[in-house]
């Protein structure tokens, strides 16, 4: 409990990124969040797993997943998505969830942010909420039932098509490099960056970091990795003792 309260602490000192939803026309856009930690996280074999069993089977055929994945000669199919072919689980670049009954996006679905290609279609699905496609900025292709709008509309997208009883979002577009408004436009000595359709995130530029990038020099990590270490440490011994006394009391 002490080491979380520590870190809550540190946290401060942690680069940050802001994330925020590019809007037009002088619509209001929701953002999402004040500032949050930024770092690289891999997607472990297991979450990868289970989203790509949140449905029976492999990528149904004929499906906009199973035709990328077949056109390509470097794929292999693992239960509904396609990945890279390798000794060990490959990058994920198709998810195929059509038919699976979806009544909401699964939370799994942001495990998938490695996809180029998706399929929602054929689902009872009412809603896309906003940030359901926070972190896919390699998404190229997704298909959603036609009740549904492309996410973040359809000035995220280059090509925006019907298809019978689907609605196919092409090629997505860079609201930085665009005459969107940004919601919350970057703040000083931070640069704009695709964060999913119709998504930003405010980067820190060298050598700032911290809250809204204020914060310039070098990160101290040997600094903060050695405070939280120790702290970690001699919390570890006190509970330990006081688990020890309690155990040798009558």
């Amino acid at each position: 409990m002490g080491g979380c309260v520590l870190l809550l602490l540190l946290l401060p000192l942690l680069p940050r990124a802001t994330r925020g939803v590019a809007v037009s026309n002088g619509e209001q856009g929701r953002g999402h969040g004040n500032g949050g930690l930024w770092w690289a996280e891999d997607v472990t074999d297991q979450s990868c797993r289970e989203v790509c069993g949140l449905c029976p089977g492999p990528p149904r055929n004929g499906s906009i997943v199973s035709r990328f994945c077949e056109s390509r000669g470097d794929t292999e199919s693992d239960g509904r998505c396609c990945r890279e072919r390798g000794l060990s689980p490959g990058r994920l670049l198709g998810l195929d969830l059509s038919n699976c009954s979806l009544h909401s996006v699964p939370p799994g679905l942001a495990e998938a942010t490695t996809a180029i290609i998706l399929d929602l279609t054929e689902n009872p699905l009412t809603t896309l909420p906003n940030g359901s496609f926070l972190g896919f900025i390699h998404l190229q292709s997704l298909a959603v039932p036609l009740a549904l709008e492309c996410p973040g509309g359809s000035d995220a997208w280059q090509d925006v098509t019907v298809d019978g009883s689907s609605r196919l979002c092409q090629e997505q577009r860079n609201p930085c490099n665009s005459s969107v408004e940004l919601a919350w436009p970057c703040p000083e000595n931070s640069v704009c960056a695709p964060d999913g359709p119709g998504l930003v995130q405010c980067l820190c530029d060298n050598p700032f970091h911290g809250y809204k990038c204020l914060r310039e020099g070098t990160f101290p990590m040997l600094l903060f990795s050695g405070i939280l270490g120790t702290a970690t440490v001699s919390l570890s011994l006190l509970l330990w003792g006081t688990q020890r006394r309690k155990a040798k009391t009558p």
